[in-house]
């Protein structure tokens, strides 16, 4: 399995995996409804910023030449804190027929081997609270909760 880094030629590849995980994210949450009904409607604008970034990077998950994933990382800085450089886990998507086989977590460990490499101390990932699954699945990989995210909707 390989972390590709994403190209500008990548870009219809990354919005089709964001559309399959911003579209299973909707059953947890209202504030997760999409406003694109097909992944075509996307624009790929975002992702360009992302590659034009210098601390986004957007990986595709390979083996044997089949995308099995995506991931998007973020580097950051708390410079008043113990803990000082992170790594994030922004999004992280292993495609149906390649789930629980253990590409998430080779994922998740490559992308430490990468964190460790760029000078980190640290990752950090978020997922719904209502999705036990990928809970579990954080928790598996040696992470723990540290803190909980409120939203509120203004209209």
């Amino acid at each position: 399995m390989q972390l590709i880094e994403a190209t500008e030629d990548d870009l219809d590849t990354l919005v089709e995996c964001w559309y399959t995980l911003a579209s299973g994210m909707e059953q947890y949450s209202a504030f997760n409804e999409l406003s694109y009904d097909d992944p075509d409607e996307v624009p790929a604008d975002g992702f360009r910023r992302h590659l034009e970034s210098d601390d986004v990077t957007e990986f595709l998950v390979e083996d044997g030449g089949e995308l099995v994933g995506w991931v998007t990382t973020r580097e950051g800085e708390h410079p008043s804190r113990e803990y000082t450089r992170f790594t994030k886990i922004v999004n992280l998507l292993v495609r149906e027929p390649y789930r629980n086989q253990g590409y998430g977590a080779e994922v998740v460990s490559r992308v430490e081997a990468i964190a460790r490499e760029n000078g980190c101390d640290h990752l950090k990932v978020a997922c719904e609270w209502e999705n036990d699954g990928a809970r579990r699945f954080y928790r598996d990989t040696g992470f723990e909760p540290k803190q909980v995210t409120f939203v509120q909707d203004l209209e």
